[in-house]
């Protein structure tokens, strides 16, 4: 493609709010301002009407309240990807967490002679630092290396104002390497659950194929509620419900009863349930539901007067 068309492409994507907001708050244009101003600036740009914080209504709003005036010490813990496995196996067992074969501070004290042929490599305080390693052989550590170096250095909380990330330390750990998780047809379920309840599940899909991922959402009876999730739209067909289903409602209102919001991702392989990780603001509060009625009616759930009186 000629320079000239890619500077076109370019400028097209920045013509949208949507990207042109990812691009500045990447580029430090946000940093001064507070995090109630960042969020009243970029919310609209995101979600297509105002912030309404002094009396929100759609869950997008009160996920974005939760931020700014919801501080649980316990829910640094379920997002630190080292400590959540702690946090997980004390409430509901170690049969639903992935092993963890070593923890460090830096990227120059990882020991890769110790670890197995094959093995993942993550981040604890961010999304995305993640290097997977199948064969040692061909593993190119330098590389990897340098990916992990620049995820521990990039301040996470900043992103969205997700303080929850800032107070997070920031270490590496390695993980045993599970290879259905690579898979394009395992699918992820998103199990939202509002005071201690699950209310809903998202089924995740085509996780790494071609066509991006999908996400379908099933209400508690397990029928579509014909949600399109920001950048993640619905795959016409229609999943069963997973065979674990009342196994990960008793572990989903567990893990969430400390918390007026907590989203609780499974994978069910081979007949048994790991758990991937613990959210407190998915898309960080910043993609759209269409229709809009739902991210209302998701707003329902959320009870911001019990959270003032906790």
């Amino acid at each position: 493609m000629k320079l000239s068309k890619l500077c076109k492409v370019g400028m097209s994507f920045l013509t949208k709010p949507y990207y042109r907001t990812r691009v500045l708050i990447k580029l430090g244009y946000y940093d001064s301002l507070s995090d109630e101003d960042f969020l009243k600036k970029v919310f609209p740009k995101y979600m297509g009407y105002p912030l309404n914080l002094e009396n929100p209504k759609t869950f997008s709003e009160k996920l974005q309240w939760l931020k700014l005036n919801y501080r649980n010490p316990i829910q640094i813990i379920m997002v630190d990807k080292y400590e959540a496995k702690h946090f997980i196996a004390k409430h509901v067992g170690e049969q639903y967490v992935i092993p963890t074969l070593a923890v460090w501070d830096s990227v120059e004290d990882i020991d890769i002679d110790a670890l197995p042929n094959q093995f993942v490599l993550k981040i604890t305080h961010d999304s995305g630092g993640i290097v997977i390693c199948k064969d040692k052989s061909t593993f190119d550590f330098e590389a990897a290396k340098a990916k992990l170096r620049a995820s521990l250095r990039q301040d996470y909380s900043r992103i969205a104002r997700e303080w929850v990330y800032q107070n997070v330390p920031r270490r590496i750990i390695a993980e045993e390497y599970i290879s259905e998780l690579g898979n394009d047809d395992l699918l992820d379920y998103k199990m939202y659950s509002f005071h201690g309840e699950p209310k809903l599940t998202v089924v995740c899909s085509n996780r790494f194929s071609k066509t991006g991922t999908r996400m379908n959402f099933y209400d508690m009876d397990w029928n579509s509620m014909g949600i399109h999730f920001g950048h993640y739209p619905p795959l016409p067909t229609e999943f069963p419900k997973p065979d674990t289903y009342g196994e990960m409602l008793q572990v989903a209102a567990e893990l969430s009863k400390a918390c007026p919001f907590l989203r609780v991702d499974f994978y069910e392989i081979k007949g048994r349930l790991y758990i991937g990780e613990l959210t407190l603001f998915p898309g960080a509060g910043f993609e759209r539901f269409r229709p809009i009625s739902r991210d209302y009616e998701l707003g329902e759930w959320l009870h911001l007067e019990i959270v003032h009186r906790s």
